[in-house]
């Protein structure tokens, strides 16, 4: 990974204080990609979703990703479906805050009410 630029400047301590895991861990990684069953086009395509996401926001992957994706040709139009596609995780805290939010708005005005208070 250090030889194709993939290597993250922060697993440095990692591999300091366990190599052995560390190149295991590394090894699993490119496992999926090193058997060819995606076209390099959709493996960036996918590198720049996974970057990208709402769980890793990792900018140096997604800047490295959508440049390889650029010089294999992949459109524009694609990297930014995938960057809108990817942004769609996000929801997520809603689909969890809103429903807990309207909740404790329930029970606040309830306590409120019992409290002769105004919500």
């Amino acid at each position: 990974m250090r030889a194709t630029g993939s290597w993250n400047p922060l697993w440095n301590q990692l591999y300091e204080w366990d190599p052995e895991w560390t190149e295991r861990f590394m090894a699993m990684h490119a496992t999926p990609l090193g058997r060819g069953l995606f076209p390099p086009e959709f493996v960036e395509l996918l590198s720049i979703a996974i970057d990208a996401a709402c769980t890793h926001m990792y900018s140096p992957g997604v800047r490295r990703h959508i440049r390889a994706a650029l010089e294999l040709g992949v459109p524009p139009e694609q990297i930014v479906t995938v960057l809108e596609m990817v942004s769609v995780l996000g929801i997520h805290a809603c689909n969890l805050g809103v429903p807990v939010l309207a909740e404790e708005l329930e029970a606040f005005t309830r306590r409120s009410q019992v409290r002769g208070r105004k919500p």
